[in-house]
């Protein structure tokens, strides 16, 4: 783990930019924090990035609100990390496919479980070098991601046990039912009933393959960019806090 500048604080939350590797992210820990705590991995959606303001408003809340760490870092091609051609084709080559008029939902899917065999392997890297930090440690580790950040999670969580709970949404499609029947963590599922880029029905097929004993849906009005709410994204944060607290 590289830091590539001095960290500053605001408010009472520590900012550090870092790379693990070929990846750039950035850690926010209370000011002074020493000791271990809870860490929340923030995943961001497409065409966004980890500093992204519905990412930072997450994790500057969590660190204030909890006292817990929040990680994000930039998904293959996003934000400071550069242009992927096999992705790049990729998406070129489905973008022709839905104006010849192939259906676009399935090709997301398709296109975020290729991209998840990367990032799987990178974001647990990083949680190795995140909780080898003495103000960050080895405690519990929640989840947080909608659309891009829901199609990269799913598989994520699934193949890492270090997870202990997830707020996912804006998501669906058959690729990831495999891996969403392996988890078992308690789920938050965030659904937008207009939402024009995943149909209705994928996510709640996507949802109904969640292995987890614990899992609820949240649907409201609204497409699949509209901002979310203040009052979602508090829900988010207290549903993630409830299953963090504990010690292990």
């Amino acid at each position: 783990m590289r830091f590539l500048s001095s960290a500053t604080a605001q408010d009472g939350v520590r900012e550090q930019v870092f790379s693990v590797g070929e990846v750039p992210g950035v850690l926010w820990t209370p000011e002074g924090a020493d000791g271990p705590r809870p860490l929340v991995l923030l995943g961001h959606g497409g065409g966004r990035h980890k500093n992204a303001p519905e990412i930072r408003e997450l994790a500057l809340s969590s660190v204030r609100r909890s006292g817990y760490a929040a990680v994000c870092v930039d998904v293959p091609g996003h934000g400071d990390r550069p242009v992927d051609p096999a992705y790049d084709d990729l998406a070129r080559a489905h973008q022709r496919r839905v104006e010849d008029g192939a259906e676009l939902a399935p090709l997301i899917a398709e296109f975020q479980a290729l991209v998840a065999r990367q990032t799987v392997p990178e974001w647990s890297a990083v949680l190795d070098a995140v909780r080898g930090l003495p103000y960050v440690g080895e405690r519990a580790v929640g989840y947080w991601g909608v659309s891009l950040g829901c199609g990269l999670g799913v598989p994520f969580v699934a193949a890492e046990p270090r997870v202990r709970a997830a707020v996912w949404g804006l998501g669906g499609g058959v690729a990831n039912a495999a891996e969403a029947a392996r988890v078992s963590v308690p789920v938050r599922f965030l659904v937008r009933w207009d939402d024009e880029r995943v149909p209705r029905a994928d996510s709640l097929a996507l949802f109904d393959a969640i292995g987890s004993a614990e899992k609820s849906l949240h649907a409201r009005p609204g497409t699949h960019s509209a901002p979310p709410e203040a009052y979602e994204l508090d829900d988010d944060l207290r549903f993630l806090a409830r299953h963090l607290s504990g010690r292990a």
